[in-house]
């Protein structure tokens, strides 16, 4: 596990992981880049009652000030927020029964194959859904527009959104003045999984001067060959590993010897949410620890 992540959020890393890659369509079997969308009855014009099935989206409902919506979280929420809160599956396996008891207004899920049927089984039941994929920058902004605009937070999540926009366009400001830097992304070692084209890790590398060395991986998080990536040669591997096992192994071999190793100091780089904007400043000092000393400021 990460060193630098307290030991119960490891399991959230992995559940986010695991979503990510579950996630390459939506609970209906519609491409993600279609964005935000309803199942159910009609989202009702004022929202009480919010379940959600991901940490990202509670972190969304929060940080719109709705925290006091949520009725009803995934096994994977660790915001304190929420730790009284009755817990309703996780983000392949949600408790069609739990979640239906809590009578929500509104159930937020990050769509995947793996949620599919009980999501729509939910729809079915009364509950009314929306569904929110979370694969690129893109898709976080829109789908902090659209809670928004379900919870009557409009403003707060225009004003999240200009945020983040703004912190991106001054990482990348920063990071043109810059050496580019070449960069594994890893997710786990035994297999190597890594980020690939297409994943959220990968944008925020490029907004950050990074060249991701997995971009021909051919999937967004795809499992990456040894020989591959010695001949890659990344000047910095990124562990965002749950656990360590097989990174000693990965660590001698010729090309990655010589990289620089850091891990990830929090889960903001790794949950596709309202944390995005601190996720890539925390990227960019690790990308560019020589840059962050010299100034002795944030990017």
């Amino acid at each position: 596990m990460c060193s630098s992540i307290p030991r119960p959020l490891g399991l959230v890393l992995l559940a986010t992981v695991l979503c990510l890659v579950a996630g390459t369509a939506d609970a209906a079997g519609v491409p993600a880049h279609q964005g935000p969308r309803t199942l159910g009855p009609p989202v009702p014009a004022r929202v009480r009652r919010v379940v959600t099935l991901a940490p990202s989206l509670t972190e969304m409902v929060i940080a719109l000030g709705a925290g006091g919506t949520l009725v009803g979280v995934s096994r994977f929420d660790e915001a304190k927020e929420v730790e009284k809160l009755p817990r309703v599956g996780g983000f392949v396996d949600p408790s069609v029964e739990a979640v239906v008891a809590l009578k929500p207004d509104l159930l937020l899920v990050q769509p995947g194959p793996g949620n599919q049927r009980p999501v729509e089984k939910m729809a079915q039941l009364g509950v009314p859904v929306l569904l929110l994929p979370l694969h690129s920058v893109a898709d976080v902004l829109a789908g902090m527009r659209a809670v928004g605009r379900a919870l009557g937070r409009e403003k707060e999540a225009e004003a999240a959104v200009s945020r983040i926009e703004a912190t991106r366009t001054r990482i990348r400001e920063a990071a043109k003045k810059l050496p580019p830097k070449r960069v594994l992304f890893a997710y786990g070692f035994e297999p190597l999984v890594v980020a690939g084209p297409g994943s959220f890790a990968n944008e925020l590398l490029q907004d950050a001067g990074g060249i991701n060395v997995a971009a021909d991986g051919g999937s967004a998080y795809p499992v990456y060959s040894l020989e591959r990536v010695v001949r890659a040669r990344p000047d910095v591997v990124v562990d965002a590993a749950d656990v360590d096992v097989g990174k000693q192994k990965l660590r001698a071999l010729p090309g990655l010897s010589d990289a620089r190793w850091v891990e990830v100091p929090s889960l903001a780089l790794l949950q596709p949410g309202p944390s995005l904007g601190r996720g890539l400043e925390e990227l960019f000092r690790l990308l560019h620890p020589e840059a962050v000393e010299k100034d002795g400021t944030k990017p």
